[in-house]
């Protein structure tokens, strides 16, 4: 049974920091190339971040710069730190794991960033 749980979301002031973790069972991690999505109220989920298994990553404009996607494969987690963070990060945010054909999502996270 494959499951993404992810933490550590939260309230944060504009300006703040927070670090998401997901961790990841029942599939082989280190071939899946692993996302961070996030979704506010009234809009589409957008990719916010991506990293493959051979560690390239790419960003949303908006997160250019102030977010960083990680990974370490021997703990099956994947991290998203997050500074400066602004009021219109707010969104729950979601991990994600893609293998042609297969894709996995967590349940996701409540960031809320307050002015």
């Amino acid at each position: 049974q494959v499951q993404l749980v992810e933490s550590g979301g939260g309230l944060v002031q504009a300006g703040g920091s927070l670090r998401l973790s997901c961790a990841a069972s029942g599939i082989f991690f280190s071939i899946h190339t692993m996302g961070w999505y996030r979704q506010a109220p009234g809009k589409q989920r957008e990719l916010v971040a991506a990293i493959t298994s051979l560690g390239s990553t790419n960003y949303a404009d908006s997160v250019k710069g102030r977010f960083t996607i990680s990974r370490d494969n021997a703990k099956k987690t994947v991290y998203l730190q997050m500074n400066a963070l602004k009021p219109e990060d707010t969104a729950v945010y979601y991990c994600n794991a893609i293998r042609d054909p297969y894709d996995y999502w967590g349940q996701g996270t409540q960031v809320t960033v307050s002015s």
